[in-house]
């Protein structure tokens, strides 16, 4: 399989969520992130050893519904992901893990 996806939403009630930003909560990169580590997890069974670059292109709210996927390329240990919500893309960036 070269391609997996996992979809999440971040609860409105996430503890982080009012210190980022009062009044305007957006989801931070980090929680993002960590569902990027979760699916990589879930396709291939490894932890996430280095994130090799990420962009964060367009915000995440709260109870948003959001999908991750994760592409395979010609390294083994490297996966690309993207981080989409609808149609709009949200982040995207390259990871690895090891072999």
């Amino acid at each position: 399989m070269n391609e997996y996806t996992h979809d999440f939403t971040i609860a409105a009630e996430h503890p982080c969520l009012p210190g980022h930003f009062p009044g305007h909560p957006l989801v931070p990169g980090v929680l993002i992130l960590d569902e990027v580590a979760c699916a990589l997890r879930s396709w291939r069974q490894k932890a996430l050893t280095r994130v090799i670059d990420a962009k964060f292109i367009a915000p995440l709210l709260p109870a948003q519904s959001a999908r991750v996927t994760l592409s395979a390329g010609r390294d083994p240990q490297r996966v690309r992901f993207a981080v989409h919500r609808g149609d709009t893309l949200l982040a995207r960036g390259q990871l690895e893990h090891p072999a």
